[in-house]
C-alpha cells in the first residue's frame, strides 16, 4: 500500500506512505496505516495548512490503507491489529477508519503522542486521528532478542523493535515471512534506501529534513549504524541462513516499495 507524498515537487519526486497488511491466523494485521479518509475530507484542517503546502500529498481517496483493504476484498473489520511504527500524522491518519482494531503502540510513544510537550511534537502529532478512542495496547521492551535487537513480540510473527530517535518511541516492525526470514518496516528510521548501504548516501534534502524532525539526534544516528549493519550481516544478498534473513524497507522510499510490488508473502 502506497499512498503517495509529492514533498511539493522537491527532491526526490515521489515518496510513498508504505503500509503492510499481513494475513494470519488472528485475522489481518497493518502496519501503519497513512493517511485516513477523514484526513482527505478535511485535509487543512486535520494535516495542518503548513503541512499540505509543504508536502504536497496526494489525497486520493483510492490510496487510503481502507480502500486498499477494500480492494483485496476485505471489510474494515477484517483488520483485527494494527502496529505503528510511530504516531506522526502520516503513519496513523487512517486509525479512525478500522476503529474495532486493536492498536499496538510502544508506551513511550503513545505517552509522547498524548503529552505533545514541546512546539515539534505539537506540530507532528494531531489528537484528531485518534479521537475516536483506538484500542491501544501500549508494549514495553521486554528485553527479548531479535536478531541483536530488543525487541518485544506482539502476535504471532510480528515484533515491535526500538529505534527510537525520530520521535521518543519510534520502533520498527517485523514481520515473519513465510517463505522464511523476515520483512523489517523501519518506518521513519531512515528515508532514503542509500543510508541502509555502507557507506550511507542520503539526498541532500531528506538529510535535513531529518535533523529538522529528530527527537534524539545520537539515538537516531546509532539505529542507522544498527541497521546498517544488520543489512550488511542479514540482508538478502548476505550469506545468512534463509530463516534469519532480513528484507529492510522504509516507509517512505519509492525505490524500495517498487522493489517489494511484486512480492507476494
Amino acid at each position: 500500500m502506497a499512498p503517495a507524498l509529492s514533498l511539493g515537487g522537491r527532491v526526490p519526486a515521489r515518496m510513498v506512505a508504505h503500509c503492510l497488511l499481513v494475513e494470519g491466523d488472528a485475522g489481518l494485521t497493518l502496519v501503519d496505516t497513512g493517511f485516513g479518509t477523514a484526513d482527505l475530507a478535511a485535509a487543512r484542517q486535520r494535516l495542518g495548512a503548513g503541512f499540505v503546502r509543504l508536502m504536497g500529498p496526494a489525497l486520493d481517496p483510492t490510496e487510503t490503507a481502507l480502500a486498499q483493504v477494500r480492494a483485496a476484498g476485505y471489510d474494515a473489520r477484517d483488520v483485527r491489529n494494527v502496529v505503528v511504527t510511530h504516531l506522526d500524522l502520516d503513519h496513523a491518519g487512517g486509525l479512525g477508519d478500522f476503529p474495532d482494531a486493536t492498536v499496538h503502540v510502544f508506551a513511550d510513544e503513545l505517552e509522547a503522542a498524548t503529552r505533545r510537550g514541546s512546539p515539534k511534537e505539537r506540530s507532528r502529532y494531531k489528537p484528531a486521528q485518534w479521537a475516536h478512542g483506538p484500542h491501544w495496547l501500549p508494549h514495553r521492551v521486554e528485553g527479548e532478542d531479535w536478531l541483536g535487537f530488543s525487541a518485544v513480540p506482539v502476535l504471532d510473527d510480528v515484533v515491535l523493535v526500538p529505534l527510537r530517535g525520530h520521535t521518543r518511541g519510534h520502533s520498527a516492525v517485523g514481520v515473519r515471512r513465510p517463505s522464511g526470514g523476515w520483512f523489517l518496516h523501519a518506518g521513519d528510521g531512515y528515508f532514503s534506501s542509500g543510508e541502509k548501504e555502507t557507506p550511507p548516501t542520503c539526498p541532500s534534502g531528506l538529510a535535513l529534513f531529518q535533523t529538522f524532525m529528530q527527537m534524539d539526534k545520537r539515538a537516531r544516528l546509532d539505529n542507522q549504524d544498527r541497521l546498517r549493519s544488520l543489512h550488511a550481516e542479514h540482508g538478502p544478498a548476505s550469506t545468512a541462513p534463509p530463516e534469519r534473513r532480513v528484507t529492510i524497507f522504509s516507509a517512505h522510499d519509492v525505490t524500495e516499495y517498487d522493489d517489494l510490488a511484486s512480492v507476494t508473502d
